[in-house]
C-alpha cells in the first residue's frame, strides 16, 4: 500500500481535507471510542496537520504537529489516528515516523511531549517516549503525558 504525505497548515486546507479530517477523527475518537466530547478544540489553527491518503485518495492516517509553547513548552504530536480500514498494515507506526521528522524539520529538532491514552504507552515507547508524570483521566480515557528527548 503507498501512502502519500502532506503537511499543511490548518488555513491552507481545502473544504474537501478539511471534511476528512473531521470525519475521520469524529469516526474514531466519538463513536468508536464511545467518547462524546469537542473534537473542535480551537487548537487546529496552531497545528500543522499531517495527512496520508492512499492511492483511492481516502485518508487513512492522520496526525496535528504543535511548535514549542502552542499545547506544551516543548514540540507536540497529537490527535494521531489509523483510520480502522488501514490498521492492520502497520500504519500507526509510518505516521509516528513522518511526524516526527515532519516536526524536526518544520520546528527543528527538539524535545516532544504527548498526552497518550495509556493502553498506548509500549507503542510510544517504541519511539523514544517516556512516561513524565502521573496518569490521568481525560474525557473517561486514561492517558499519561509522555516525554521524547
Amino acid at each position: 500500500m503507498t501512502i502519500r504525505w502532506h503537511c499543511l497548515p490548518f488555513e491552507s486546507f481545502p473544504p474537501l481535507i478539511l471534511y476528512d479530517v473531521l470525519r475521520l477523527r469524529s469516526e474514531v475518537f466519538v463513536v468508536e471510542q464511545n467518547c462524546a466530547y469537542q473534537d473542535i478544540d480551537r487548537q487546529d489553527p496552531d497545528a500543522y496537520h499531517l495527512l496520508g491518503y492512499n492511492e483511492a485518495g481516502e485518508l487513512a492516517a492522520y496526525a496535528r504537529l504543535f511548535d514549542a509553547g502552542k499545547c506544551y513548552t516543548e514540540a507536540s504530536i497529537g490527535r494521531v489516528i489509523v483510520a480502522p480500514p488501514f490498521r492492520q498494515y502497520g500504519l500507526g507506526r509510518e505516521l509516528m515516523r513522518q511526524a516526527l521528522a515532519h516536526s524536526d524539520a518544520l520546528f527543528g529538532p527538539q524535545p516532544n511531549k504527548i498526552g497518550a491514552q495509556q493502553h498506548l504507552e509500549a507503542f510510544y515507547n517504541g519511539f523514544g517516549y517516556e512516561q513524565c508524570g502521573p496518569m490521568y483521566v481525560e474525557d473517561g480515557i486514561p492517558h499519561i503525558p509522555m516525554r521524547r528527548a
